[in-house]
């Protein structure tokens, strides 16, 4: 989940429970009621029990506990010794006691009845996380359940959702009674001690036979128009009562704590139309928008929704005229969108292209054939990547269909300039770090042909080359917050057939992908899981990850995926599907981001 402020974390683990934004509406109540309630103190020395040893060290005790190290001061500074007693300075050995296990445990029951419906249940459900926290933190277990249920079948121990699931059923138009609360304590014991039990509900829950001795919060709505709050008093059986009104958030909110506080917000679509059907899709050069091609030739560039709760951002659009062909797509942060056009023999770019004297239209023009990128009608176009110099000369790169890297260098006055090819075979470019990086495959044959892939780091005076250690070349650039490689950031492969490689800042790390599986990107999950590799099933359907760990599964597409693609300059990847539908997964949240789908579709 999404990190939670520091004051919520060590609520963290029962808050992971619900989706992140409910987490962070029900953690401020918690954090109150937390504070009402105060810590279930360990059972300690003072109540006794079979003695079990030493448990650390005290600034209390009898001498004969005293540490040794404690009775050099007698020897060489006695005046010493008597200080640190009188100011209790000197340590003792702490001694451990046996406890009976059955008596250290938190019982918590609820009333499910029409005084507790509705409103007052959100404070219910947050006390249950406190109150479960506060029982795990002393070493004790924590029983719940509901006052009017069975006991035999009702009878919950932890925080689980199959069981919260079933309190939130478990509403009940019968108030809770002397008998329900009699047949609790009878199936858990509490009749000669209550120990660490709560009863949750109303006040008149007080006046219940049995309800004696043990500790109650009572939770109550104010009947004032307009008022949107709890009052909940904390009644301590050996305590100071303490009251804590909690302000209830907005009534959206309350609806899905009391119905199914864990189901998931689902995103809603966003529909493309009949004539602009999405034919495939792309992320930028730093990852962080994602290009979508439609078949009316038009080109859209779009923000990557931050969330799912997020607005989703209207794309910026760019329809060449008639005549022209969509060669290369790129879009730069200081910049925004390039669309690289073909146009007869030449190539025009719509969006200007900054220089040192401002921003400038261009054309570009080739020696021979030779020199002309390669891209077909009906294929994806090709990735368009930018480097500004210091002066404010922006150079742009682009890889074609045949695996070219060619340069296009920053115009002259009269506005152009021209397509160079500077390298071959390679089979991945990207931004990274804000420096063009690309992979090339190995060069088989011929003197001084590099028989590994190489690295690539553009926008210097030279291009640098670094090698890697991978025998076939095919290359994947994916995201990681950190750990990656020094100049590529996470990288990802091929060795041999079903071998890759992932290239970190600490070594490389071997992942087996089998061979039936296509291989879509290299992505880095929530940790503690390790970077890996994201690959497509033989169904084309269902992305798995493999990893050092055992391979798992991700999620699974509604229909045949078409394309899928994964960004390096943030943990999410997307997917077209037969019927052209659009999604964009978020792995940190493991969830919907985007979705876009055709209107013939429904």
């Amino acid at each position: 989940m999404t990190a939670l402020p520091p004051i919520l974390r060590p609520w963290a683990m029962q808050l992971s429970l619900f989706p992140d934004d409910l987490a962070l509406t029900l953690g401020p109540h918690v954090a109150r009621l937390s504070a009402a309630l105060g810590g279930l103190r360990p059972r300690g020395e003072a109540e006794g029990g079979e003695p079990q040893g030493y448990d650390g060290l005290t600034r209390r005790g009898p001498f004969d506990r005293l540490l040794v190290s404690e009775w050099l001061w007698a020897l060489d500074t006695p005046d010493e010794l008597v200080r640190r007693a009188a100011f209790g300075e000197l340590s003792f050995l702490k001694p451990a006691f046996r406890q009976p296990q059955g008596a250290r445990r938190t019982v918590v029951l609820l009333d499910a009845g029409p005084d507790q419906l509705g409103l007052p249940r959100i404070a219910h459900l947050a006390l249950l996380i406190v109150l479960a926290r506060r029982a795990e933190a002393a070493g004790a277990a924590f029983i719940w359940g509901a006052l009017q249920s069975s006991p035999e079948s009702a009878t919950h121990s932890g925080l689980e959702v199959p069981s919260l699931l079933k309190w939130l059923e478990a509403r009940s138009i019968e108030p809770a009674s002397a008998r329900h609360l009699a047949a609790w304590r009878e199936a858990l014991e509490l009749q000669q001690a209550p120990g660490d039990a709560w009863l949750v509900g109303a006040a008149r829950l007080s006046r219940l036979a049995g309800a004696e001795g043990m500790s109650r919060v009572e939770v109550s709505e104010p009947m004032e128009p307009g008022a949107h709050r709890l009052t909940v008093d904390v009644r301590p059986a050996s305590q100071v009562a303490r009251s804590v009104v909690l302000e209830l958030p907005p009534p959206d909110d309350c609806i899905r704590l009391l119905r199914n506080p864990f189901e998931r917000r689902t995103v809603a679509p966003v529909w493309t139309r009949k004539d602009r059907r999405l034919t495939h899709f792309a992320f930028s050069g730093d990852g962080r928008r994602i290009l979508m091609h439609h078949s009316d030739g038009s080109v859209a560039a779009m923000a990557v929704p931050h969330s799912p709760r997020a607005t989703v951002p209207k794309p910026r659009r760019v329809q060449v005229p008639g005549g022209q062909h969509v060669i290369a797509v790129g879009w730069r942060y200081s910049g925004g969108l390039l669309v690289l056009a073909r146009q007869g023999n030449d190539y025009v770019m719509h969006g200007q292209v900054r220089t040192s004297s401002g921003f400038r239209k261009v054309h570009y023009q080739v020696a021979s054939e030779v020199e002309r990128p390669e891209s077909l009608p009906g294929m994806q176009s090709l990735p368009l990547v930018s480097w500004q110099e210091p002066n404010g000369q922006e150079h742009l790169w682009l890889k074609d269909a045949q695996d070219g890297l060619f340069h296009l260098p920053p115009p002259g006055r009269d506005g152009v300039s021209s397509l160079l090819r500077v390298d071959e075979k390679v089979s991945a470019l990207a931004e990274v770090l804000s420096k063009p990086v690309y992979v090339t495959r190995p060069q088989a044959g011929g003197t001084g042909r590099a028989i590994i892939a190489r690295l690539g780091v553009l926008g210097e005076a030279a291009p640098r080359m670094i090698p890697l250690n991978a025998r076939h070349g095919e290359a994947y650039f994916g995201y990681s917050p950190s750990g990656g490689h020094a100049y590529a950031g996470l990288l990802v492969v091929r060795h041999q057939e079903e071998n890759w490689r992932l290239f970190l800042d600490m070594g490389v790390t071997q992942v087996v992908v089998p061979s039936a599986y296509r291989v879509v990107g290299a992505v880095q999950p929530p940790a503690p899981s390790p970077p890996g590799v994201l690959a497509l099933d033989p169904d084309r359907r269902t992305f798995h990850f493999f990893s050092e760990q055992a391979p798992r599964t991700l999620v699974a597409a509604t229909d045949e995926v078409v394309q899928a693609a994964a960004s390096h300059g943030q943990p999410v990847f997307g997917w077209l599907t037969k019927t052209g539908e659009l999604v964009l997964w978020d792995l940190m949240e493991q969830t919907v981001l985007y979705r876009a789908v055709p209107e013939s579709t429904s």
